[in-house]
């Protein structure tokens, strides 16, 4: 094997060894080492990604089998790695936040007793990405697919003693089983109909097939669509798009790491990636680009409306990582991939922030996560207060943070896109742009300006539905006249280093990844579908993007949303209160997030138990029970019963049924003869 060779696999071995070492060895290397161990393998595997990235620009690619693992027929089962642009762009963005996160985490998690089991968790939990994206052919895609799930759900569980947790860990493990059925089917339909499962021999036949329709009995579909459509609903699970999108929310149940590490860069982007690596099957379908596109558009603007009503700290971010996943699905559906993409790695950044921000708030707060019981933190938590704000304004794409690029990018490509539904997904991220400017400002003005309101008894909250959900970690709040104080700097050093890309990625980025070759063939657009080439053309450098946006559309959305916040939070609080009261319907079914948990747990939920009782009362204890055990042993009773009667013990009656057995026998041979 050659040195660099040697470099791809250390990326995802070394984080896999940290793991093993933590979590088989937690209890003799004690907490100190167990955290210098993961941590060090963690910044091996990112310093051997900045090698390899530096090696990739330099125009060295590869795609090759790393191991063979099984041979069925024809089909090979392998191991393999594609390093290419988008490959290490991914690998970067993974590394570095699972860094940040296993920093933050020492200071997070200082006091729990599973502090080892955390880390080999999360270690594990990188280790499963690197090889999902590193992948260069579906098995892997998969394994590293299911690998993710299996991770997530043990950390969000990872309190495994509240029953809330259980719950929530189920939820999306079961959730993302709906999505990852769909997804080996279509990778099942693939190797049905390619015979292979490596993505350039696919890619390279795929123009073939355009016009055949799909192997599935009673329908005519086309075949690529369909392929395309069931690897999206794998992307909806992962991704948490609408309706698969139930999981995210209830998963801030896990530890406030594990929120910034499954839902800023990691597990939820994975979908996005996917989509993007199979750019080349989706250019072919029209179709399911459009079916992209009006899932992503329903998810941004939908999930956005009830970021506005949670007072959960963590379930705001969560709710704006639900919107933001639906602007990546949009931009992937406009055949904007590299925009997708773009918008993936800029969000990893300031989304890891504002999760691992609202922990260092939840911290500072004894564990209270209700925003209204905050209220100006800020001359408290200066260093949270400033990358809080940082993070913000980079959701909301204010002209030059890095989300403005991105983000103004893809309402840009939906707009010149040619798709039927883009005039509906453009209308969607448009007012996308308001909802998220309004929620993510009332959290920062209830959180960090105005009156105090820690320290005190909240009654009045005790009424509200939501503040069943709300404390996710353990509620204790802080006690009358205690003031909260900064986090120490193992947890705030990660909030500035992730400050600072939140700020400058866009800026310096921008021009390569979208309008310069960086992707080269990483990813492929159509000739009907360059977007791109359209906006080339009014892209005239970043710097001059920021300046004209001032006067565009997103900006004044964005800006109305902001001044919105603050006048009916710091300046006339009781204007929410009196919307509340005017437009009960509308909050209840915000409340109730649009009942989709209610009619799952009673249609889906309640439909198994349903089911399940009625298999268990008529198939188990009617059929087997009462009619194949009980019924034979009756049915024998009963013969038995009358074949005794015939057992006289007189043998005139033993000689005329012999004699009646012999007429009857030889009048049957007469017959057919």
């Amino acid at each position: 094997m050659s040195h660099m060779q040697n470099l791809y696999l250390l990326v995802p071995l070394a984080p896999l060894l940290g793991a093993i070492a933590a979590g088989l060895f937690g209890n003799i290397l004690g907490r100190k080492w167990s955290h210098r161990i993961t941590i060090a393998l963690v910044a091996v595997s990112f310093a051997a990604s900045v090698a390899i990235f530096k090696d990739v620009m330099a125009g060295h690619q590869f795609n090759g089998t790393v191991y063979k693992w099984m041979t069925s027929g024809d089909a090979s089962f392998e191991v393999g790695f594609l390093i290419d642009r988008l490959t290490v762009m991914m690998m970067l963005v993974v590394t570095f936040v699972s860094l940040m996160v296993h920093i933050y985490t020492i200071g997070y998690m200082e006091e729990d007793p599973g502090y080892q089991r955390f880390f080999s968790y999360i270690s594990l939990f990188t280790f499963s990405m690197l090889m999902l994206v590193m992948a260069n052919n579906f098995m892997q895609l998969f394994f590293g697919w299911e690998a993710v799930g299996l991770v997530s759900y043990l950390l969000i569980g990872f309190w495994f003693k509240r029953e809330t947790a259980i719950y929530a860990n189920l939820k999306a493990f079961l959730v993302n089983r709906v999505g990852d059925f769909g997804f080996l089917l279509g990778i099942a339909l693939i190797l049905m109909v390619f015979g292979t499962l490596d993505y350039a021999a696919v890619f390279a036949n795929a123009g073939r097939y355009v016009n055949d329709f799909a192997p599935i009995p009673g329908v005519s579909w086309n075949l690529i669509t369909a392929i395309c459509i069931l690897l999206f609903i794998g992307a909806m699970g992962k991704s948490a798009q609408f309706p698969l999108h139930v999981w995210l929310p209830d998963s801030m149940e896990g530890p406030t790491p594990i929120s910034a590490l499954i839902h800023a860069a990691t597990m939820v982007t994975a979908g996005i990636f996917m989509v993007a690596r199979m750019s080349p099957l989706f250019e072919l379908s029209e179709t399911a680009l459009s079916f992209v596109m009006i899932i992503g558009a329903i998810t941004a603007l939908f999930m956005g409306f009830l970021g506005i009503i949670q007072n959960d700290i963590k379930r705001v971010v969560a709710y704006s990582t639900l919107s933001q996943l639906g602007y990546m699905t949009v931009a992937l559906g406009a055949s904007a991939y590299s925009v997708a993409v773009f918008h993936l790695m800029t969000h990893a950044f300031f989304k890891a922030l504002l999760f691992l921000a609202a922990g260092s708030v939840i911290m500072a707060m004894h564990h209270d996560q209700d925003i209204r019981n905050m209220g100006g933190l800020r001359k408290y938590m200066p260093i949270t207060w400033i990358t809080s704000l940082i993070g913000s304004l980079a959701l909301i794409g204010t002209p030059f943070f890095s989300g403005f690029y991105s983000k103004d990018s893809i309402i840009e490509a939906v707009e010149y896109s040619h798709l039927p539904v883009s005039g509906i997904a453009y209308a969607a991220v448009l007012a996308g742009v308001f909802v998220t400017a309004f929620y993510s400002f009332r959290m920062y003005f209830l959180v960090f300006h105005g009156e105090e309101r820690f320290g005190k008894d909240h009654h009045d909250h005790q009424g509200d539905h939501d503040d069943e959900e709300v404390a996710s970690d353990h509620h204790h709040g802080l006690a009358p006249g205690q003031k909260p104080h900064e986090s120490p700097w193992v947890v705030t050093v990660p909030l500035i280093l992730l400050a600072v890309p939140s700020v400058l990625i866009g800026l310096v980025a921008i021009e390569p990844m979208l309008f310069g070759n960086y992707f080269l063939d990483a990813i492929y657009v159509g000739e009907n579908h360059r977007v791109l080439d359209e906006m080339h053309e009014e892209f005239h450098g970043a710097i001059a993007m920021a300046l004209h946006s001032f006067i565009s559309l997103p900006f004044m959305f964005a800006l109305a949303g902001v001044v919105s916040a603050w006048y009916f939070y710091m300046k006339k609080p009781s204007i929410p209160a009196a919307i509340k009261q005017r437009f009960t319907g509308v909050y209840t079914l915000l409340d109730n997030k649009y009942y989709f948990d209610i009619f799952n747990d009673w249609f889906f939920a309640g439909g198994a138990r349903g089911t399940s009782r009625f298999l268990w009362k008529f198939g188990d204890v009617h059929l087997i029970d009462g009619v194949m055990v009980n019924g034979t042993a009756k049915l024998v009773g009963r013969f038995s019963g009358v074949l005794r009667k015939a057992q006289t013990g007189y043998v005139y009656h033993y000689a005329f049924a012999m004699i009646t057995g012999v007429f009857v026998l030889l009048t049957v041979r007469t017959w057919f003869e």
